[in-house]
């Protein structure tokens, strides 16, 4: 049996791929300042959309809809449906996205330590940059 080959625009795209190739794939993927703050949000349990909006400040109603669509998407959070009038809608961290949380909070306590060096820093930067 002969194998026909499929032209290389319409293969699917390799799964396999180089380390450095998934790792910024995934980091494009949660490298957004929104979905830092989502999965912060999370950590104590499930929460509303209305909830997250007035928590996470700074945030559009359609940006959290695009980040909270987006992490549902990679498998990070889950989102259920009550059926009651309005529908309720919970967002919770699913199993994968709880080992985020680490590394997130991690993150967040490096950035407050060293919030004042970083804005030393941006300011000197655009002082010479003027």
């Amino acid at each position: 049996m002969r194998r026909t080959a499929v032209p290389r625009h319409l293969r699917k795209r390799e799964i396999l791929a180089g380390p450095e190739v998934v790792a910024r794939e995934i980091a494009g993927s949660l490298g957004g300042k929104w979905c830092i703050c989502v999965i912060a949000h999370l950590r104590e349990g499930p929460m509303r959309f209305s909830a997250l909006r007035r928590d996470i400040e700074g945030v559009s109603q359609r940006m959290l809809a695009v980040t909270l669509r987006n992490l549902e998407r990679d498998g990070l959070l889950s989102r259920d449906v009550f059926p009651t009038t309005p529908p309720r809608v919970d967002y919770a961290l699913t199993p994968l996205g709880r080992t985020l949380l680490k590394p997130v909070l991690a993150l967040t306590i490096w950035a407050e330590r060293h919030r004042v060096q970083i804005q030393r820093a941006r300011d000197a930067f655009d002082g010479i940059c003027k």
